[in-house]
Parts: C-alpha cells; structure tokens; sequence
C-alpha cells in the first residue's frame, strides 16, 4: 500500500481520531483531578496546613513558673523560698565541627563536670540539632560570669535564671516540709496528663509532694520562628508570661517547733504538739532528721540513705510502738461508761496476779501498789487494776473503745506517708497465727502492750479527746493558701471532726479531773511539776526487751488543765528503747509546756524548771 493510500484509508483515520480522544481525555482528567486537590488544599483545607506550615517552624521552649513559697503560722518566718540560680544550656548545632571538642572540654573545665557529661547531654539531641539542652543547672553567677568573660570561645553556650529551692534552716522540719526534684520517667508516666513535663521540678515528700500542684504555678511558653534546620529567624519572639505557684502558710510555730526540737534533743524518738480545738499541729520533731540541702551532694545523700537510725523518718506519724500505759487512759473511760468497776472500788495489788496458768507481775513487783481504786490505779498506772477491768470488760468491748479513740485507723493527716495504728482482736490472731485468742492477750492488751501499736500522733489525738469531751478533729499541716502576688487569703483551712464518741458528760469530767491527779499524785510528780500551768496527762512506758531492760518513755498531756479547750495545747512524747535510758518524755513535755505559757526559749524553760543538770546541751542551738 502507498503512502497516501495509509493516510487517507477511513479505519486508519478512525483509529488515529479516538487515540488523540482518549489522550485528550486523559489528560483532561489528570487536570481535573490536580485542580480539585489544589482547591481542596487550598481553599478548603488552607487554613489547617497554614496553621501546620507555622507549627513546623515555630521551636516552643518552657518558661519555669516560680514555685510557691512556704511560711510558718504566723506567715512572717519563710520556710522554704526560691533563690537566684542559672542553668547553662548548649546548642550543638551552632558550634563548628571542628571547635566542638575546644568547646565542650572547656565548658566542662568552668562547671566543674566531666567532658563526658557534656558529650552525653549533646547526644541526647544530636551533634548537629540547633535545639538547646541543658548541661547544668544550679550554677552560681561568678560561674557565669567566667562563662560571659569567654564567650566569644564558646559558640552555642547560653544560659538562663533558673531559680533553685532553698529550706531556711528548718532543722526537724525537714520532715514536714520535704524536698523537691527532677521528675522521673516513671512519675512522669503517672503525672503527664496533669501538664508535667521532661523538665519539671516536683515534691518528692512532705508539704512540698502533698501540695506540688499548688506550689507549681504554671510554665510559661517562649515562641520563635526558626528555619528548617532550627536555627532563629528575625521574626519577633512570643512570650506567655508564667504563672508563680501558690504560697502556702503552715500551721506550724516556728518558735514552738523548734523548743520540741529541743527539748527531746539527740535522742531517737519525736515531739509533736497539737492544738486540739482545731486540730492544728503547732510543732512535729522527729531525730535525727536530715539536712535538706544534702540532696545536692549524691555522697552526703547516700550516708544518710544508709543510717541505720533512718533520718528520713518521721517518728511522729511513720513509726508505731506499743501504747503502753497511756492506753489505760481509754481503758478508765471504758470502766467508767460501762460501769464494769466502781471507780471508788478498792483492788488488792499485791505486786501479781494468777490468770489461767501464769502469774502476770506488776511492774512495781511484791508487794505491790496496795490497795488501788480507779483515780490512783491511772495516777500509779498499777497493772492489777487495769488486768481486772480488763477481764471485766472483755476484749471486744476494749478493742471498740480504742476504735472510738481513732486507734487501728489512719488519721488522715496532710502527708503523703503515714502509717495506720493497729488495734489486734480475736479474728487478726486467728488469722494471722491460726492461734485462738486467749486470756493473757486481753490481759497485755488492757496495759498497752503485746500487739497494739500506735503512733505519737495517734496518742496526741487520744488526749484531745479528752480536752474535746468526745471529739477529735482532723489533724493538718496546712492552714492557708495565699496569693503569691497580693498576699491575700485564697483558701482557709477548716476544722473538721474525724472522730466523734457519744460518752456521758460526766465521765469525760471525771477522766480530766484523773488526768490531773495523775500529774498532782502520781508517779512523775517531780518531772512534770510546773508552777506556770496546770498540766494533766498519762506516762507510759513499754517494754521491748526484758532481757536488756529496754523501754520506750512515752508521755501525753495538756494545759492549762482548767483553761476553755480553745486555750489548751496537747504535747505528746515518745523516747524510743534504743536511747540510754533516762525517763525522758515526762521531762520533755514539761519543758515544752514551760515555753509555751511562760514565752521561754528552751535555755530558760530548763532553768526556770531547773532540769539544766538533767538537759544534755543537744540540738541546734539560736
């Protein structure tokens, strides 16, 4: 076939016609689709990748909030207050290959660490990131200022305030007031949906982790527009201001904290004092305590770690003992609501008692304290009176009695760490041991020994009952939330009841008029003597080892005995067994009592009382 036959053949022209049709078309849809994208991205959707383009390239970095600061009752005595501090950071990024290794080793030579420390923090971003890191913080302004003197040698070095926390000589207050840190990767599972962060700064005891989100404030934000590769443009930079944390206002006394503190010295053991109106703690010494500044140093940090006298507890509301005999105080409320005894009764003591097949001996031993009724067993704390109204009333009606004191439940103190006291009965033993309930339990039981264990602020709150006539109110640490900027009031902490036991008028009036004679005529009239202020209260002392002859001194008392119970503060001692053994919670408490009524420092407390030759010279002194 001819050429001009081929272009002119019909099929072939066909043909030809419906290839350049269906390219057209092709082409026609491929447009339409690319049109159709292009309006969907830009029109329908461009307001959202705008948004995103501005995202991509704005670099957002935290400003830290302050965080709120810490007073005592009076709210004039700081606590715990920020001081001026700065973080060095580095951007790897800015600094040329060739001068990173200058660099970096002599950053590390001005702050005092290892190159490695350096290289780590770096590669934690990358050698060539324009993110900044921080490479240390809580370093001093002569540091930074070395750090600006060289400068122009140290490319990508920058540093900012970042303010640290400082404690103002809080001694025993340590434990109350406890320490921050950086937050875990593990806390930071728990709290990243609260708004913590990789750099945040959290409580990690005491006041500062029971309150950290009122102490925290909230971060600011600094926005800036960088390049693709992170480093900033001329744009202007955004700030969102921080927002400083709340101050908190305690109701701890400073100056009553500290004659605790004192007054039980280098012994093992705590003082706590409450006042019962209101269940406001005013004092809480536990020894030893550790020193909060410690946690910049990871040495001091480890040897109080492992201090076999655990300084990181506090024996106030951490620890529990035995009761000893200020338990009897609940078991004489018991025998005067129940009527098992008549408080005027007389009960041989004859220094033991037969009961099934043991002899239970007095701690007096033969021939005993005589011929005992109620107000004189409690004032001698005579263990034949209180092992024959026990036997009267029965184990369960004693364990109900201590349950009606707050004993065997958690007190609900404003702690992050705080043990439950434990009341045993038949059930626990059966149990715990597969042993049935027996006899002697209830006997041990009706003195304060065997299983019961309590805490000192437990047993505090025993007393304010007493003061209360039937009432305990939660106790709490804080008393107000203020405004860091205005001072103002935010939040007043109210009292609330935590217990409440419906006992007849007349036996709480006849349980303070015994409390008092136990003072006036009982066995610790010589330390709790006091020309001041009226005091009443209970001595205790626990057994822990027969064979060493080891006791816990306890006592637990108030004043002004005939004061109004909004006037009347509840101080309660406990001198742990381990210490040499001195009787030394009657002594204490009384010496706390002196400097409160009298408005004596700790020095003239034990001269007024003359126990000078008796106080070891222990504790800080002012």
């Amino acid at each position: 076939m001819r050429l001009n036959d081929f272009i002119n053949d019909p099929i072939t022209s066909e043909s030809k016609g419906s290839t350049i049709r269906n390219s057209a078309i092709f082409i026609f849809v491929i447009l339409a689709i690319y049109i159709l994208k292009l309006f969907s991205m830009q029109i329908i959707g461009g307001e959202e990748y705008r948004n995103q383009s501005k995202r991509n390239f704005q670099r957002v970095s935290e400003i830290p909030a302050q965080r709120g600061e810490i007073y005592d009752r009076n709210a004039t005595q700081p606590l715990a207050i920020n001081t001026d501090s700065f973080a060095v950071d580095i951007t790897p990024g800015e600094i040329p290959k060739e001068k990173y290794d200058t660099v970096t080793a002599r950053l590390a030579a001005f702050l005092g660490i290892s190159k490695n420390q350096v290289d780590r923090k770096v590669n934690s971003v990358g050698k060539r990131s324009f993110s900044s890191v921080e490479v240390k913080a809580n370093v001093s302004f002569n540091t930074i200022s070395q750090i600006a003197e060289n400068i122009v040698d140290l490319p990508g070095v920058s540093w900012r305030s970042k303010p640290i926390r400082s404690y103002q000589d809080i001694g025993t207050l340590s434990h109350i007031i406890g320490y921050v840190g950086d937050i875990s990767t593990d806390e930071l599972k728990v709290m990243y949906n609260e708004g913590y962060t990789s750099t945040s700064v959290i409580g990690k005891a005491g006041i500062e982790k029971e309150y950290d989100k009122e102490l925290q404030g909230k971060a600011g934000r600094e926005s800036r527009v960088v390049d693709v590769r992170g480093r900033k443009t001329e744009e202007e930079t955004k700030i969102e201001p921080p927002v400083p944390g709340k101050n908190l206002v305690l109701t701890i006394d400073r100056d009553i904290q500290l004659l605790a503190e004192k007054a039980l010295g280098e012994r093992i053991g705590s003082a706590v004092v409450l006042k019962p109106s209101t269940g406001e703690i005013l004092a809480m010494a536990s020894w030893p305590y550790f020193d909060t500044n410690l946690f910049s140093s990871e040495s001091a940090y480890r040897r109080a770690l492992n201090d076999p006298k655990n300084p990181f507890l506090n024996r106030a509301v951490d620890a529990t003992y035995p009761p000893a005999s200020t338990f009897k105080s609940i078991m004489s409320t018991a025998i005067l609501q129940e009527k098992v005894l008549d408080p005027n009764k007389k009960i041989d003591c004859n220094g033991f008692i037969d009961y099934g097949n043991r002899v239970f001996k007095c701690h007096i031993g033969v021939p005993g304290h005589g011929k005992m009724d109620l107000k004189n067993g409690l004032a001698q704390s005579c263990n034949v009176y209180f092992w024959t109204a026990g036997i009267e009333l029965g184990v369960e009606r004693i364990v109900s009695y201590a349950h009606s004191f707050g004993y065997g439940e958690s007190l609900e103190i404003d702690l992050p760490s705080q043990k439950t006291s434990f009341v045993p009965d038949p059930r626990w033993k059966e149990r715990r041991f597969h042993e049935k309930w027996l006899g002697g339990d209830t006997l041990n039981m009706s003195i304060g020994q065997s299983y019961t264990e309590v805490t000192p602020l437990h047993v505090a709150d025993m007393m304010a009952m007493f003061v209360n006539k039937g009432v305990i109110y939660k106790p709490h640490l804080l008393k107000q939330i203020r405004d860091p900027a205005t001072n103002e009031i935010e939040k007043e902490i109210e009292r609330e009841v935590l217990h409440k036991a419906d006992f007849s008028p007349e036996v709480w009036t006849e349980m303070q008029q015994n409390l008092r004679y136990m003072v006036t005529n009982g066995s610790a009239q010589y330390p709790l003597n006091n020309k001041i202020v009226k005091i009443a209260g209970k001595t205790g002392t626990a057994e822990i080892s027969n064979y060493k002859k080891q006791w816990h001194s306890w006592f637990v008392g108030y004043a002004p005995f005939d004061g109004a119970p909004e006037d009347a503060v509840v101080v309660c001692v406990s001198v742990e067994a381990a210490n040499t053994w001195e009787w030394w919670a009657p002594y204490a408490s009384n010496i706390i009592f002196q400097g409160i009524f009298a408005n004596q420092t700790y020095e003239e407390a034990i001269e007024t009382l003359g126990f000078k030759y008796l106080a070891k010279p222990m504790g800080r002194q002012e």
